[in-house]
């Protein structure tokens, strides 16, 4: 009885000793949970929150809306936007450290790569990575501006910007046409086909003013899947104001400067009895000054007849320009096939005090505005002009 007492005695200590040991494990914190690696509790996640856009993935992405990455609860400390061929985007990173904004036009149909870091407010650092790509247009459409640069034009002289193929969102591609002077000047653009837009004043050019205009056109939606191929710009001159005058039963020519007559030609101009050949109404511009011009009309029974100092005025062939072989009826009579006819000596000194754009009134004819000129903006009054426009 002694023995087993005594067993059974060392048996209950040594139970306590183990649930003792168990206790201590549990309270201690030095035991290894099940599964546990070490570490104790999982660290917590960087509080920094960074944000793309495009966003990660995005497809057909806009390449003229600039890339931008921010972040919240931190700041930016690495934010790099690679292209194909590991070319990295130029961007700039606000003085407050929270946003990232790219800085120049992406690609058409371009796959690109963003990578940020960011330190946040608990010091730790956090990352974002991911890619996109870029929309691709079904046609890229080329634009041309005239006037060039640095071009010295007449005050009547339109803007005017042609597309390769037709546009079918008109305001969208206008809306991207900007003009600006150094003179406040009231003009409109108007479109005189599918593919030219020209911008025109309300009353003709202030003299000597400069002239800057930009076409905004790369990543703009030309409707169809088109989209524009490149920004176009130009910078030009409007020079002095000369405006030439013909009353064609006058039969004189004259040529104002700065709203004072400073010149009268006698003149021929086209032959009265005959309405298809009168000199038609309308303000034209010089279109071009060719010291030799060569004229063919085999209805009237002429070709290849070559004259000199010609300042083309319409391309049906209405031009000012020197007609010595009809010296006899110049000043007296009509009789041209539509050119306004001049002396040698008195087409010479015009032709050299012209510029392309200078506008010609031409009044007292039988015969209307042609209505296939390519340069017929001032046929138009202000407000059937201004309807031309695509924005309402």
């Amino acid at each position: 009885m002694i023995e087993r007492r005594t067993v059974f005695k060392a048996a209950l200590a040594a139970g306590a000793a183990m649930l003792a040991a168990a206790c201590s494990s549990e309270e201690g914190g030095n035991a290894k949970p099940e599964g546990s690696s070490g570490g104790g509790e999982q660290e917590a996640a960087p509080v920094a929150k960074i944000t793309a856009e495009p966003a990660a993935d995005a497809k057909d992405a806009p390449v003229v809306t600039p890339v931008v990455v921010k972040v919240a609860d931190g700041k930016l400390t690495e934010v790099k936007v690679t292209g194909d061929g590991g070319k990295e985007v130029k961007g700039e990173l606000s003085a407050d450290g929270l946003t990232w904004t790219s800085s120049e036009a992406l690609g058409y149909g371009k796959t690109y790569t963003y990578a940020a870091k960011a330190t946040g407010s608990d010091n730790k650092t956090a990352e974002l990575k991911g890619s996109f790509t870029t929309l691709k247009p079904a046609k890229e459409v080329r634009a041309t501006l005239n006037p060039a640069d640095n071009a010295e034009v007449g005050v009547a002289m339109p803007i005017s910007v042609k597309f390769a193929s037709p546009v079918k969102d008109k305001a969208a591609a206008e809306k991207a046409l900007k003009v600006k002077t150094d003179k406040d000047v009231e003009g409109s653009w108007g479109w005189l086909s599918d593919t030219q837009v020209d911008w025109r004043p309300k009353e003709y050019w202030p003299a000597n003013i400069t002239v800057n205009v930009e076409a905004k056109l790369y990543g703009v939606a030309l409707g169809g899947g088109a989209y524009g191929k490149a920004d176009v710009t130009t910078k030009f001159k409007i020079g002095r104001n000369q405006v030439v005058k013909v009353n064609t039963p006058d039969h004189t020519m004259k040529v104002y400067r700065g709203g004072a007559e400073s010149a009268s030609y006698p003149c021929s101009n086209g032959l009265d009895g005959d309405v298809q050949r009168n000199t038609p109404n309308g303000t034209f511009i010089v279109m071009t000054k060719e010291p030799t011009a060569r004229f063919d009309n085999a209805r009237y029974g002429y070709t290849n007849v070559n004259k000199k100092w010609a300042c083309r005025i319409s391309n049906n062939g209405e031009y000012i320009h020197e007609n010595q072989d009809n010296a006899s009826n110049i000043g007296k009579a009509n009789t041209s096939h539509g050119c306004v006819n001049l002396l040698e000596a008195d087409a010479k000194k015009y032709f050299d005090s012209a510029l392309i754009g200078d506008p010609v009134e031409i009044t007292g004819s039988k015969l209307g505005s042609p209505t296939k000129s390519d340069v017929k903006n001032w046929f138009y009054d202000w407000k059937s002009w201004k309807a031309l426009s695509a924005i309402k």
